[in-house]
């Protein structure tokens, strides 16, 4: 259970804004309750950078707003009941004799990183590519100015012109309390999400930005920090290597079947699925490394967690028959392997059907039995979700045919999709909508797929003809502060509330049908179609509610 808490902070004048934590018995401040300040990205708040617990400062420059977001994960073993805490918020008038000493220990060194990092990034740039001499001057311009706007420089800025000394700015400080009131429920969210949502790291990303060489220790360790923390959010992440033509090597562990890191990642609970690298995820000269990685893996209890994920969105007959040769190798070694193939079309150039969509619905029948999971882009259903029933009526679910659907580029607004600027209830909706198609997986292409970059701390961009946050779900903790964790976004906090909210649509239907579970949602309003569905927080919380309140007698 995780809730959510916006508080917005003024000031007039330069302000050092102190938060501290009491109450709240048992939950451990800094673990189960965490607060981090909102940062805009291209102008819209999506960053959540960290703040220090039990107490954290913040400065503010004149006229500056913030917005604080509050975690609270309850622990599976916390009883029952209702529980009480207070944030205490004190703002400290600024001294004026001197403007260091409005900086805590914290910003002074943040400040001192920032402009240490600028020489580093630039010396030496001796027989360095141009294009890369550009990155490391685009990454110190973005320091620089973050250092310019830091609160040490506040009374140099002409952007905020001269300040009134009002009567508020004789009070030396001011604490706000605000009480926060809990109700843990008798109901324990499942370790393995009931259902699997798959989302792609870019590995390659990370060797760039962070500077680590493919296969090095370094590179173990970056990514095993980026799957650990990702499966916080009840997400399965699989890392990724982007080929020709859309082909991709995907895996979630980049140990060998054989490593003891193997077993401890997949057999974690939290792991709902993983997938299998169709070669070497670090180039070796293993023989067989095919066949040798099933046999060991089909072994395993995790084994049923297992998928191939081969080849992204194929657009020709060319491409169908390359997914189609390889999951055949597959299925050689493992007749039970699942395949999972994404598309949004059939092959131009062989059709299926009369139709764009007739063609669509026939891929099922043209790649089995290559193919076990059929996964397809929601944007092809536009707002006709019962085009979805078609879809599943090709698929043969005795034979272990699954349909798992995927956004990216598209669909666009109004439908549920990730997208900056979207608002949070569409953010949410987009595992709603999963669950009410009938879906029983998702994936998503990428959760850092920025652009590239040389240093940690460069400023982050999208990538050039994606909607601005597509395939970016959190940030380098660099970009921020002097932090090497990730920064999650607001979009990534939304996705783990509308996993959440799943569960509780799947405890309902697993007790009273899906019939009723559909009725559910139409009752509250919550959720009715890709283009109709609550745009605010009330008709959630009655869902929840009521099922909470139904599943217990």
């Amino acid at each position: 259970m995780r809730e959510k808490v916006f508080k917005l902070l003024y000031a007039r004048k330069l302000l050092g804004v102190v938060l501290a934590v009491q109450g709240l018995c048992r939950l451990v401040v800094g673990q189960s309750i965490t607060l981090r300040r909102v940062v805009s990205i291209l102008g819209v708040p999506d960053a959540l950078v960290p703040l220090d617990l039990p107490v954290s400062q913040i400065n503010l420059a004149p006229g500056e707003t913030t917005a604080l977001w509050v975690s609270i994960d309850v622990p599976s073993a916390q009883p029952q009941g209702q529980y009480e805490g207070e944030f205490f918020i004190t703002a400290i008038k600024a001294e004026a004799e001197s403007p260091s000493q409005r900086l805590g220990k914290a910003d002074r060194y943040q400040l001192y990183s920032e402009l240490r990092n600028c020489l580093d990034i630039m010396e030496p740039d001796e027989g360095k590519p141009l294009d890369e001499v550009v990155e490391r001057a685009k990454s110190v311009t973005t320091s620089l100015r973050r250092a310019l706007l830091s609160p040490v420089f506040s009374e140099f800025s002409t952007d905020n012109g001269p300040v009134d000394m009002m009567d508020e700015d004789a009070i030396s400080n001011l604490t706000v309390r605000v009480k926060l009131n809990l109700t843990v429920w008798d109901f324990v969210l499942p370790a393995t999400p009931s259902l699997p949502a798959v989302f792609g790291i870019s590995d390659t990303v990370i060797e760039d930005r962070f500077g680590v060489e493919h296969g090095s220790d370094e590179w173990y360790e970056a990514l095993d920090q980026h799957f650990k923390w990702l499966l916080h959010y009840r997400i399965s992440p699989y890392f990724c290597r982007w080929g020709g033509n859309m082909r991709v090597l995907t895996y979630t562990c980049p140990w060998p079947a054989d490593h003891p890191k193997s077993d401890e990642y997949f057999s974690d609970p939290r792991l709902a699925a993983y997938a299998v690298p169709y070669s070497q995820a670090v180039p070796g000269a293993a023989q067989d490394y095919l066949q040798k990685e099933i046999d060991i893996l089909r072994t395993k209890s995790h084994w049923k967690k297992a998928y191939f994920y081969l080849w992204d969105e194929p657009l020709n007959l060319e491409q169908y028959d390359m997914v189609r040769s390889m999951a055949s190798k597959i299925h050689t070694y493992a007749p039970d392997a699942r395949v999972l193939t994404t598309y949004y079309c059939g092959p131009s150039d062989a059709p299926l059907g009369p139709t764009p969509f007739e063609a669509f619905v026939k891929v099922p029948k043209f790649l089995r039995p290559h193919t076990q999971i059929y996964c397809t882009s929601e944007w092809v259903l536009g707002d006709r979700e019962d085009l979805a029933k078609e879809i599943v009526s090709e698929l043969q679910p005795e034979n272990g045919e699954e349909w798992w659907t995927y956004v990216c580029l598209g669909p666009s607004d109004p439908h549920p999709n990730w997208h900056i600027g979207m608002r949070g209830t569409q953010h949410r909706a987009v595992f709603w909508r999963v669950w009410k198609e009938g879906a029983t997986g998702f994936l998503y292409w990428g959760a850092n797929c920025y652009e590239k970059a040389t240093v940690p701390s460069a400023e982050i961009s999208f990538r050039r003809g994606l909607p601005p946050g597509d395939g970016v779900l959190y940030y380098p903790g660099e970009v921020f502060s002097s932090s090497h964790q990730p920064v999650a976004s607001v979009r990534l906090e939304r996705i783990l509330s509308g996993l959440q909210d799943l569960e509780y649509l799947q405890l309902y239907t697993s007790r009273y049908g899906r019939g009723e579970g559909l009725a559910l949602l139409e009752k509250t309003g919550m959720y009715l179609g890709p283009e109709r569905y609550t745009l605010e927080h009330t008709p959630i919380d009655v869902m929840r509610g009521e099922i909470f309140n139904t599943c217990r007698s």
